[in-house]
């Protein structure tokens, strides 16, 4: 998905404010409040991985690096693996359904065995260990801070492929969709599948970003759903996608 991240400059011919000015300095707006920030804890199967993951993470202002106790809510976790082990998912299923935590996964690949049961689990963001820049690892951060999904596009279209897979196979044929979601619900998950975050939804749609957050609280908490990546695969299951 893309990101919204945006780079605050101050210009060199900034005029000096007078010693008696409350306003605070460019260099400071969206730095110093702490509720913007985002904790963040990273688990990986050996030190060298961790200790990368955090020298990335570390250059970003909200992002706020903390240890497994330190958890609080909102933390995001982001794990570290080749591919989602057992171990891993055990771990992931043990954040996100007791703690509340939202998780980022980093790794090498993704088995087909693997695929639906890491979206249900609750990840909402896959980075490939190859792609794992400071930029990219903070987009996915953000993005699952804020219950948004975040795969890579060829992640999606195989999440796609196997629940279309399964559907056939359950039903014989392309089934009509079960109930459970709204026409309105269904156009904007369709655009979340294609990539587009709440801004170029709510542009497309002709709503306000109020209104596709709304509708996405709605119906991931009437179904029961994790986050965004959850949606889309349980639309795709259903067969409205």
């Amino acid at each position: 998905m893309r990101s919204s991240l945006r780079t605050i400059r101050t210009g060199s011919s900034a005029t000096t404010a007078p010693a008696s000015a409350a306003a605070p300095a460019p260099a400071d707006i969206g730095r110093t409040d702490p509720a913007q920030h985002i904790p963040v804890v990273v688990h990986a199967a050996d030190p060298i991985s961790r200790a990368g993951v955090l020298t990335q993470l570390r250059q970003h202002p909200v992002i706020d690096l903390c240890e497994e106790a330190e958890s609080r809510p909102g933390t995001v976790a982001v794990l570290v693996g080749e591919t989602p082990d057992e171990t891993m998912l055990t771990r992931l299923r043990r954040f996100v359904r007791s703690e509340g935590v939202r998780a980022v996964l980093v790794v090498s690949a993704v088995r087909e065995s693997e695929l639906l049961d890491v979206i249900e689990s609750g990840v909402g963001a896959v980075v490939w260990r190859h792609e794992a820049t400071g930029h990219r690892l903070s987009q996915a951060v953000l993005a699952a801070s804020r219950g948004n999904g975040d795969l890579p596009a060829d992640l999606l279209g195989r999440l796609m492929n196997q629940v279309g897979s399964l559907q056939r196979s359950a039903t014989g044929h392309a089934g009509a969709p079960g109930q459970g979601l709204a026409a309105r619900e269904v156009d904007v998950l369709r655009l979340v599948a294609d990539g587009f975050d709440t801004s170029e939804i709510a542009g497309k749609l002709s709503y306000s970003e109020r209104t596709v957050k709304n509708v996405m609280h709605g119906l991931t908490t009437r179904l029961h759903l994790r986050n965004r990546a959850h949606a889309v695969a349980y639309a795709l299951r259903e067969g409205y996608l």
